[in-house]
C-alpha cells in the first residue's frame, strides 16, 4: 500500500478511536498516527482470526478491516490510560 494513504488512513483511525475514548484534545496528529498503526497491529493479532480478515497493515481498505484496526487502537488507548491511571470514560 502506499505510505501516503496507509498513514493518513492510520491517522483518521487513531483520531476516531481517541474521539471514542475521550481522549481527543490530549493527542496530536502524530500520536494519533501511531495509534491507528499499532492499534492496527494489535487488532490484526486480537480480532483478525474472528472476523476472517486483515487489517490496514497488510494492504486491505474493506470496511471489516476498518473495524478491526479501530477496535484495535481503541484498545490499545484503554491499555495506555489503565497503565498512567487515568479514569476510563
Amino acid at each position: 500500500m502506499n505510505i501516503i494513504i496507509w498513514l493518513v488512513i492510520g491517522g483518521l483511525i487513531g483520531w476516531v478511536a481517541s474521539m471514542v475514548m475521550g481522549t481527543d484534545g490530549r493527542q496530536g496528529i502524530i500520536l494519533n498516527v501511531v495509534v491507528g498503526i499499532v492499534g492496527a497491529f494489535l487488532g490484526g493479532l486480537l480480532f483478525g482470526g474472528v472476523f476472517g480478515t486483515s487489517t490496514i497493515n497488510e494492504g486491505n481498505l474493506s470496511f471489516s478491516a476498518l473495524l478491526v484496526s479501530l477496535l484495535g487502537a481503541v484498545i490499545l488507548i484503554a491499555i495506555v490510560k489503565f497503565i498512567r491511571g487515568t479514569s476510563a470514560r
